[in-house]
């Protein structure tokens, strides 16, 4: 992912770069003969401190030969602890630049990790404080890229990092949130009143308009106040454009009647408690045709459509150029991608967690993994999406083993693990069938292999005694499954109100569909907004919910850990050293 170039520090970088630290010369003003490659090999007869020295020397004469790619490899590839002060400044700031140059995020927070040992001017830290934010937003990590950009801006009082600013604040979730507002300077209590108002308008455009003019006449010299994130102010072109009637067309019978009478009493739940004034029109979508659906809605006054939720309405819908209405389909559709206009595409996908999975083993430094998947339809989908993520990572998958949902777990864990030897365990299964795989990594002598899962190996209610036997396994789940691990408790979860209502009497299957229920209301609410302002998104009670690029919703999901039979939090270290949840 590209780095985005902002702000007038980052601008000026290239000149702090030539003019390099004030106590040694500047990396590309230093001409010299020397060979790249001639360098590289005396390096490797050299003592460590010496051949890091030599190293350093080689990227920045590749760098300046053009050769970045391999100067970055170079670069990245240096003990910077080696380096002295002056020479682990020129590093720092190389590494940098060739790390923004070429689109790679972890370069830059390779290089800015240490920023505040590192010997620089004050212009120049605060430049690359500014890269390493960018490049922290750039890899998700909000909480980190709003704590470093919110720096620079409290020392430079720069309107040009609102924008990044901002949409690291709307990605964080309640629990950084709060972190964050241990901070006492007025910059960020500033911020984090207008993203709370912001969240708290649930949707309604006009209220929040009115209460952003309070805001800024209250911190008329807040940065935000003098210039609004380009986002927010995109706001006020919706005026007027609120969503007041919603459609839902789901089926009353046949075979998607059960799971769509769960999804409905989420919507209905969420609506009595959000206390708005949108109304919900439910249309029996079991018979009839697409046009003719359409058309009742019209005839309604719908402005938005919820549904259909059968699959192969959804792919007729997605072959089309556009939608009679704005649309929130319930699934999504066979092909690659989404060419309707209008239409968006939203569910509890299964190969979408499996992406995660890939995605989160990656960035654990694992570099092979195994499959178990069941042998039926269901595993090879959602096997095939961790196989294909985790490939386009340039992982290697040992073995992929398909197995049968109804025998033990002995034989088909053993030709998992079996040579050649995986470093991670990607498991999909049922409780029953999950349960069993631990001990038989125990009992294979490969009880340090990390597993991670989809949200299917867990019940959804707390039972020690029997998943006592998944310790150490890792999963991910919807917030609302997770409460302790996805936000730090039940008090702080999206729409509480509803997730009371709905918690105690229902089975946990049926409360994963009320909770899609619940988030499909509050998306379709908001769909005006998903169309004009790419990026934004939703805390929802099924994860942080964002549009792609051709409409479908990406669900992004906390992860937990089983720890004496019970889902925890994952701590690891932040970027600041201090510890949060992934």
């Amino acid at each position: 992912m590209r780095i985005p170039t902002r702000g007038l520090l980052a601008t000026a970088l290239l000149a702090l770069l030539l003019a390099g630290c004030a106590t040694a010369p500047g990396i590309v003003d230093r001409v010299t003969e020397d060979d790249p490659a001639r360098l590289l090999e005396q390096a490797g007869q050299q003592e460590p401190a010496q051949a890091a020295r030599s190293r350093l020397e080689a990227a920045d004469i590749l760098a300046r030969q053009g050769e970045r790619t391999q100067a970055l490899r170079v670069a990245s590839d240096i003990d910077d602890s080696l380096l002295e002060g002056p020479q682990r400044a020129r590093w720092a700031l190389l590494l940098a630049d060739l790390g923004e140059a070429l689109g790679e995020p972890q370069a830059v927070i390779q290089a800015t990790r240490d920023l505040d040992e590192l010997a620089l001017e004050p212009a120049q830290s605060r430049a690359l404080r500014e890269r390493m934010g960018l490049a922290l937003l750039a890899e998700d990590e909000p909480a980190g890229a709003a704590r470093a950009l919110l720096r620079v801006q409290a020392e430079t009082d720069d309107v040009a990092l609102n924008d990044p600013i901002w949409e690291a604040l709307i990605r964080m979730d309640h629990q950084a949130i709060s972190v964050l507002a241990r901070d006492e300077d007025a910059l960020t209590r500033g911020w984090l009143e207008l993203t709370e108002l912001y969240r708290a308008s649930g949707g309604d455009i006009e209220r929040f308009l009115g209460r952003l003019e309070e805001w800024r006449s209250r911190n008329g010299r807040h940065p935000a106040a003098r210039q609004l994130p380009a986002d927010l102010a995109a706001l006020g072109e919706l005026r007027g454009l609120e969503v007041r009637h919603i459609a839902v067309l789901l089926p009353e019978s046949g075979p998607l009647a059960r799971p769509a009478a769960a999804i409905a009493e989420g919507m209905r739940t969420q609506h009595r408690n959000s206390g708005g004034d949108v109304r919900l029109s439910f249309i029996d979508a079991a018979s009839g045709d697409l046009e003719s659906l359409y058309r009742e809605a019209e005839s309604r006054g719908a402005q938005v459509v919820i549904g259909p939720l059968d699959k192969d309405q959804v792919s007729q819908l997605e072959a089309r150029d556009r939608v009679p209405l704005l649309t929130l389909a319930l699934n999504y559709g066979h092909a690659e991608r989404n060419r309707a206009d209008g239409l968006f595409q939203y569910g509890l996908s299964a190969e979408d967690e499996a992406r995660q999975a890939a995605l989160r083993t990656w960035r654990d430094g694992h570099r092979r993994a195994a499959l178990l998947v069941p042998d039926n339809d269901w595993g090879r989908r959602v096997g095939e999406a961790f196989w294909n993520e985790w490939q386009a990572l340039g992982g290697e998958v040992t073995n992929a083993v398909r197995y049968n949902p109804g025998a033990p777990a002995t034989e088909s864990t053993r030709r998992a693990i079996s040579n050649p030897r995986p470093d991670a365990l990607f498991l999909l299964g049922l409780p029953d069938y999950a349960r069993q795989v631990p001990p038989t990594l125990d009992y294979f002598n490969a009880s340090q292999l990390p597993v991670y899962a989809t949200s299917h190996l867990f019940e959804g209610r707390i039972n020690p005694r029997l998943d006592n036997d998944l310790n150490d396994v890792q999963f991910l789940d919807i917030p609302w499954q997770i409460p302790e691990a996805a936000v730090g408790g039940v008090e702080v979860l999206p729409f509480l109100d509803s997730y009371r209502s709905l918690r105690e009497e229902s089975d946990p299957t049926v409360f994963r569909l009320q909770a899609m229920g619940v988030d499909a209301f509050e998306l379709a609410r908001r769909l005006p907004q998903l169309q004009a302002i790419p990026g934004s998104e939703v805390q929802g009670a099924t994860g942080t919910l964002r549009p792609g690029s051709d409409g479908r919703i990406e669900r992004q999901l906390p992860w937990a850990r089983f720890v004496n039979g019970v889902p925890q939090p994952i701590l690891i270290p932040g970027i600041f050293g201090d510890e949060r949840t992934p």
